[in-house]
């Protein structure tokens, strides 16, 4: 009865996410999220329709599930990519450092992420994908990199294929989440003094360019 006891808390106290990967097809969101679920190069077709996946991460001592949804690419299912923003805490906004077309949609994918958020509600990050490409490189670094920061956007470079920085993505991501609700129970407490937080908060602050 105890152990049940204690398995139920633990489930209780695991941080649920939502994040949302969109792209154009091609630029590397289904292979990353497989690099990231088995630490394996993953040859995949372009994706039709949503898929999702579930990955438990362990960040500040705490335990998070982090429900991943990644998008089609293909324009004709443009028209429904809004359903699935619904209840989101994150963004990954991909582009291929080998098309500039790509980093172009992903301009526009950002303007359609704030259509249906406040941008300071929900942690987006631009991520050029296929750095092992880098001798091929159409878009900058310089270039992504001050457009992120334009927006107030974190951004970073990973290779799916090699799985560079794919893992160091998803524990910043998983950071920021965190310290946003730090952020959000500080302010809380201040507006209700009354209120007990019974665990320490942390802001963290993360330079992502790589």
């Amino acid at each position: 009865m105890v152990m049940a006891q204690n398995l139920t808390l633990r489930h209780q106290e695991c941080k649920q996410y939502k994040t949302v990967l969109v792209g154009s097809s091609g630029v590397g969101k289904t292979s990353m999220v497989y690099r990231l679920m088995i630490d394996a190069p993953h040859e995949v077709s372009s994706a039709t329709g949503c898929g999702f996946f579930k990955k438990r991460m362990s960040i500040q001592e705490k335990t998070l599930d982090m429900s991943i949804w990644d998008t089609c690419g293909q324009e004709r299912y443009q028209s429904v990519l809004h359903l699935y923003f619904k209840r989101a805490s994150a963004a990954l906004v991909l582009y291929d450092i080998t098309r500039t077309d790509t980093f172009n949609r992903a301009q526009l994918y950002l303007d359609e992420l704030v259509q249906y958020f406040h941008q300071q509600q929900v942690i987006i990050c631009l991520v050029g994908n296929k750095s092992d490409l880098d001798s091929e490189r159409e878009v900058s670094k310089e270039d992504a990199q001050a457009f992120a920061d334009s927006k107030g956007m974190l951004y970073m470079e990973t290779s799916a294929e090699t799985g560079d920085n794919v893992r160091k993505l998803f524990e910043i991501l998983a950071q920021e989440l965190l310290s946003k609700e730090s952020n959000e129970e500080e302010n809380q407490c201040r507006r209700n003094p009354n209120l007990v937080i019974r665990e320490e908060t942390f802001f963290f602050r993360h330079c992502c360019n790589s």
